[in-house]
C-alpha cells in the first residue's frame, strides 16, 4: 500500500517524494511544508526558515553589530511589567505575580499561550499565530465575549486567522486540540466575526483537497481527479447544501477507486474527520453522474462502471 512508502532516502537519510525520488522539493515557509515540485504531495512538515531575518552589518567598521535575540511580539506592547518588592529589595517575578496582573493581562497572557499550544498542534507557522494572538486581543474588548470560554475564544481565534490566512482547517480538528466543545467554539466563532465585522471568504473543497490527499499518500493524479469532481459536482448543484469537507472526502473516495490506490470509506472519514454516512450521503448524490464529473483526460486504472455502489458502502 501507498501508505507503507517511507518518504525518506536510505541512502542519503533525508526527505524525498516516495513517487518521484529525483524530484526536487520545494519549501513552502508559508504553510512550513516541503512539497514535491512534480506531484504537489506534502512530503514533510513544520519546516524552518534557516534564513538570516536581518542585516548585522558586521562587514562595516563604522558600525556596531547590532545583533539580536529577536524582536518583541507586537500585540504584547503597552502590557504592563510586574516586579514584587520585598524586604531585600526587588524579587524577580514568580507565580504569585501572575495573579497580581489586571484582568486584561491576565486573559491576554492565557490565551496568548493557549494559542500558542494549539498551533504547534496543528503544526501553523508563526504568521498565522501572530494573526491570531491580534484577533485574540481585538476579542477581549467587546462585551459580548466577556463571559464566554477563554479557550473557545482562543480556538476561534485560531481558526479565524487560518481562513484568513489561506490555510483553513476544520472545527473537528480545532476541537481534536483543545477541551472545549464544538457548539461552544462555533458560538464564539459567530459572535467574533459578528463583533468585528470580520470577513470570512467561503471555504470550498478545493482548501482540503491538497491536504486530506498527502495524509492519504494518494498520487497526484487522484488529487487532480478529486478536485474536479468536486468542483464538477457544486456546478451541477448536485450536492445543495452539503459541506465542502464532506463532498471533498466523497470526491477523495471516488477518484480513489478507479485508481491503483484504492481507500476505504473509513480511511478517508478518519483523515476528513466527517462521518462515514456524511460522506456516505454526499456519495449517492455523485454517484449517479460520475461519467460527468471526472476529467475527460484522466487515465482510468479500472473501468469507472466498477465504482461501488453507495448501497454496498460498509
Amino acid at each position: 500500500m501507498a501508505s507503507n512508502v517511507s518518504n525518506t532516502s536510505p541512502a542519503a537519510n533525508q526527505l524525498v517524494c516516495p513517487y518521484h525520488p529525483a524530484a526536487a522539493l520545494v519549501d513552502d515557509y508559508h504553510t512550513g511544508d516541503m512539497i514535491c515540485s512534480d506531484c504537489g504531495l506534502i512530503v514533510g512538515d513544520r519546516m524552518i526558515d534557516p534564513s538570516s531575518e536581518w542585516r548585522t552589518f558586521s562587514d562595516d567598521p563604522s558600525r556596531p553589530d547590532p545583533s539580536r535575540v529577536g524582536s518583541t511580539d507586537p500585540v504584547l506592547q503597552n502590557l504592563a511589567t510586574f516586579i514584587q518588592p520585598s524586604a531585600n529589595g526587588f524579587e524577580p517575578p514568580n507565580h504569585f505575580s501572575f495573579l497580581k496582573m489586571d484582568t486584561t493581562t491576565r486573559k491576554l497572557m492565557f490565551g496568548f499561550a493557549m494559542i500558542a499550544t494549539m498551533a504547534e498542534r496543528i503544526n501553523a507557522p508563526a504568521s498565522i499565530v501572530s494573526h491570531a494572538k491580534t484577533i485574540f486581543k481585538q476579542a477581549l474588548e467587546p462585551a459580548a465575549l466577556t463571559h464566554r470560554s477563554l479557550e473557545a475564544v482562543s480556538v476561534a481565534c485560531l481558526y479565524i486567522a487560518c481562513r484568513q490566512e489561506g490555510v483553513p482547517r476544520t472545527f473537528k480538528e480545532m476541537c481534536a486540540v483543545c477541551s472545549a466543545s464544538k457548539k461552544e467554539i462555533g458560538r464564539c466563532f459567530k459572535l467574533i466575526t459578528k463583533v468585528l465585522a470580520t470577513s470570512l471568504d467561503h471555504i470550498t473543497s478545493e482548501d482540503f483537497m491538497q491536504r486530506f490527499c498527502s495524509k492519504l499518500f494518494l498520487p497526484h493524479e487522484v488529487q487532480k481527479a478529486a478536485t474536479h469532481i468536486a468542483q464538477k459536482a457544486f456546478e451541477a448543484d448536485l450536492v445543495p447544501d452539503r459541506s465542502p469537507i464532506s463532498v471533498a472526502a466523497a470526491a477523495i473516495f471516488m477518484a480513489s477507486q478507479v485508481s491503483a490506490t484504492a481507500m476505504s470509506l473509513k480511511a478517508v472519514a478518519a483523515i476528513a474527520g466527517v462521518a462515514e454516512l456524511t460522506i456516505k450521503q454526499s456519495y449517492k448524490l455523485m454517484h449517479p453522474h460520475a461519467w460527468e464529473l471526472f476529467p475527460r483526460t484522466h487515465l482510468f486504472y479500472k473501468h469507472i462502471g466498477m465504482l461501488p455502489s453507495w448501497k454496498c458502502l460498509v
